[in-house]
């Protein structure tokens, strides 16, 4: 499983619908995330550039993909991106990785 930094921003229509029917839209998402194999940690509102913030840990990126084309088919939102995270580990085990590789690489010179 693989963790994932959603921030996202509500259309236009996505906000007139919540402010003329408050609603959980952590619970919708959660249903969503869980009918993809996926499980959400924690789903935050924001002020600033993005409207939500959610931490969600999906099987894999096509999983993850596929939740973001179900919410961007919806029109509910007008943006957003997500940013896979990588844990400490595999993070080490890349840099481990490229110091083996590191004769490898020439650097552009002029």
């Amino acid at each position: 499983m693989s963790f994932y930094l959603f921030q996202g921003s509500y259309s236009s229509d996505g906000i007139k619908a919540m402010i003329g029917r408050p609603q959980d839209r952590a619970e919708a998402a959660r249903k969503m995330i869980e009918a993809l194999g996926g499980k959400l940690h924690h789903f935050f509102f924001t002020w600033g550039t993005d409207d939500v913030v959610a931490l969600i840990e999906m099987d894999d990126d096509k999983a993850m993909i596929a939740g973001s084309m179900l919410v961007g088919a919806s029109g509910a939102m007008s943006g957003g991106h997500t940013t896979k995270l990588i844990s400490t580990e595999d993070a080490m085990a890349a840099m481990k990785l490229a110091g083996e590789a590191a004769g490898s690489y020439k650097a552009a010179t002029d």
